[in-house]
């Protein structure tokens, strides 16, 4: 059996970066489906490729997770796993396309499920800001919030894995030390700092745009920004580094994991020493599937 992956917007859903990777199921929100409807279309995804991995963000109106959770409940299914990811838009859009690169390798269900959580590690996403006034996402200083109303004030935001923050021209972004391509989305900012001056600093091997996704400017609290990604490229890497952690069974339901919890149930690895890290892949410590 083979595994599907969905999202909860189209939006959410990158073009393929090679001929063979799937595409993405969108669902659509309460106000557009019935429930009914949405049932149906859960059922078929299962019955077409046996299991379903759905990735939403967190940001999402709690009606529409309400009915995610009401689908699978109903369906009374241990073949649907829900992911849900505190990504900014475009990073999870990301982590969607790795999922889906994943997906027609040879890794069960339950791997690809959980590989999500380590996958989310290595995605560097950020934006660059006219104004944080209205950003509750990433810690802001008081300092900064003043500097948000001087006109021209523009700021580098990088959400995960670690959060900063830094008024353009007085500081500098870290940057990851692997090697990545930076995936950018324009907003209503036509600045040309996160390809001229982010990309060199960050030493990426290549720069591509994309649209730029409809929940970005709510999340980052402003339309004026130019939303960016720095990721791992090469499915062969991503490979690499999911098939180097140990993997081991769920004692809850059955499913293979990596990490210490399972994708589909959620539930943590019975005993604490079973869990293990991968090594020597991208670099000497390796985070394994700590919370995104």
């Amino acid at each position: 059996m083979s595994t599907a992956i969905a999202v909860t917007s189209a939006d959410l859903v990158l073009p393929a970066q090679d001929q063979q990777t799937p595409t993405a199921a969108a669902f659509k929100p309460p106000e557009a489906q019935s429930f009914e409807d949405a049932l149906t279309d859960m059922q078929m995804l299962v019955e077409s490729y046996g299991y379903v991995v759905a990735v939403y963000p967190s940001s999402i109106p709690a009606a529409y997770e309400r009915r995610m959770h009401a689908v699978r409940s109903v369906l009374e299914t241990d073949r649907v796993a829900l992911l849900r990811s505190d990504l900014p838009p475009l990073g999870l859009a990301v982590l969607v396309r790795q999922l889906r690169q994943l997906s027609i390798c040879d890794f069960s269900p339950g791997v690809v499920a959980s590989a999500a959580r380590l996958l989310s590690h290595y995605i560097h996403a950020g934006a660059l800001l006219s104004s944080v006034a209205k950003l509750d996402r990433v810690p802001v200083s008081l300092k900064a919030h003043a500097r948000s109303w001087v006109p021209g004030s523009q700021f580098g935001v990088v959400a995960t894995p670690q959060p900063q923050l830094v008024k353009i021209g007085s500081g500098e972004l870290t940057g990851p030390d692997f090697a990545t391509r930076l995936l950018v989305a324009r907003g209503q900012s036509q600045s040309d700092w996160v390809t001229e001056t982010l990309a060199p600093a960050w030493q990426v091997a290549g720069v591509s745009e994309a649209e730029l996704p409809g929940e970005s400017a709510r999340w980052w609290g402003t339309g004026k920004l130019v939303e960016f990604v720095a990721h791992l490229p090469d499915i062969s890497v991503m490979y690499q580094l999911v098939a180097s952690v140990r993997r081991e069974r769920c004692h809850w339901c059955g499913m293979e994991l990596i990490g210490d919890r399972c994708g589909f149930c959620s539930s943590p690895l019975h005993t604490p020493e079973n869990q293990s890290q991968p090594t020597g892949v991208l670099n000497d410590e390796a985070p394994v599937s700590q919370e995104p």
